[in-house]
């Protein structure tokens, strides 16, 4: 008798579990043309990229993207863990944060949603540039470093050249 409620037990903590999982899949939606950068940003990029005779795609968010590679792994989603190598930079040209020695790990629920449109718009092995409007990006939220230098300031343009190295 104990080993049947044992089994009926594990088959439905094992059926709870897959719910679950897929419960949170739903919970990851992400309609990369919900959040739509205002025409003014657009503009913006757009000048920035004609003024520096730069060939780049617009998204349906606002943002700019070029392709290098497209990559022939697997595709990531707007939800998904990535391993990447990266440089953030200005449009004054400023490197503000990079990580082009090793691949780190990334989910992207946590980051800008720049990177949440540009990503998944390649597979792994694949590199992008992308040109985020400030709405995309941080927006009107100024970052500093450690030392409390302003690394971007508010309402930036942000370029960031990105290889995709591994879906997680």
């Amino acid at each position: 008798m104990t080993r049947k409620y044992l089994l009926v037990s594990v088959l439905f903590l094992s059926f709870f579990q897959i719910s679950c999982l897929k419960n949170n899949i739903a919970e990851c939606s992400y309609s990369p043309c919900k959040f739509v950068a205002p025409s003014s940003e657009i503009t913006a990029v757009s000048n920035y990229l004609s003024a520096n005779t730069l060939t780049a795609t617009q998204h349906c968010s606002g943002v700019f993207y070029s392709i290098g590679t497209a990559g022939t792994g697997k595709q990531a989603n707007a939800c998904s863990g990535v391993n990447v190598k990266y440089t953030g930079k200005l449009t004054n040209g400023n490197t503000f944060d990079q990580q082009i020695t090793n691949p780190v790990g990334i989910d992207l629920n946590n980051v800008v949603n720049g990177w949440r449109a540009g990503i998944p718009l390649i597979k792994e092995g694949g590199t992008m540039t992308l040109y985020i409007p400030p709405y995309m990006g941080y927006g009107a939220q100024e970052i500093k470093d450690a030392n409390g230098n302003v690394l971007i300031p508010v309402n930036s343009i942000i370029i960031f050249t990105i290889e995709l190295t591994a879906v997680l």
